[in-house]
């Protein structure tokens, strides 16, 4: 999470022919949000969105990335889908470069900003990616497969006890927001956070990651 300014945990990479695969068969998607095929890597906090999606942009020729954690606040968690269209996707939508400011989590406060081109394929990673403000936007939404707890005590496991206060608040507001919002019913494709194995998802089916 941006709050510790560190990456997600070690994921175990899929194989080159996996990434590429998955890769090539998101450029062949319709376009979703103007010439963009926007995609959503979605998952709980720790379980290894940003490392997947950061192997994803690499097999994909280096697609852009836009993390959530630069459109969230310590305030407001997940109160950032009007950021994100404002900034990100109307622009794209209309065929021009996106740019978000970007929240700096020291400082408490946005501080900088991010270009987003209007390539190919964009990627946007983190928790809530695949929400329904977002999904009408989406191409493809892909959900990391690792349960809420394992995916806690591997974040804690990473940022060390002084932040442990932050992550029982957050566990708090990612579960109240995945039980009104689920992403992972409209996943097409899914990657196991344990194994990084990349299988086909089944949209429409129940949540069991609670």
């Amino acid at each position: 999470m941006a709050a510790s300014g560190t990456l997600s945990p070690a994921l175990p990479p899929a194989t080159g022919d996996a990434l590429a695969s998955l890769a090539a068969e998101l450029c062949a998607l319709p376009p979703s949000c103007g010439p963009v095929r926007l995609v959503a890597v979605d998952g709980h906090a720790g379980s290894g969105k940003t490392t997947f999606a950061g192997r994803l942009a690499a097999a994909l020729g280096g697609a852009p990335v836009v993390h959530l954690d630069d459109l969230a606040t310590h305030a407001e968690p997940f109160a950032w889908a009007g950021r994100l269209r404002a900034q990100v996707l109307e622009p794209l939508a209309a065929g021009r470069d996106g740019a978000h400011r970007v929240y700096d989590w020291t400082l408490r406060r946005f501080a900088g900003t991010a270009a987003v081109p209007a390539a190919p394929v964009v990627l946007v990673e983190g928790v809530g990616a695949g929400r329904r403000a977002v999904r009408p936007w989406l191409a493809r939404v892909i959900w990391m497969e690792l349960d809420a707890a394992s995916a806690r005590r591997r974040g804690e496991e990473r940022d060390g006890p002084e932040l442990a206060e932050f992550w029982a608040g957050w566990a708090r507001a990612e579960s109240a927001h995945f039980a009104a919002d689920p992403s992972r019913p409209f996943a097409g494709t899914r990657v196991d956070g344990v194994t990084g194995r990349i299988t086909p998802g089944t949209v429409g089916e129940p949540s069991t990651s609670p």
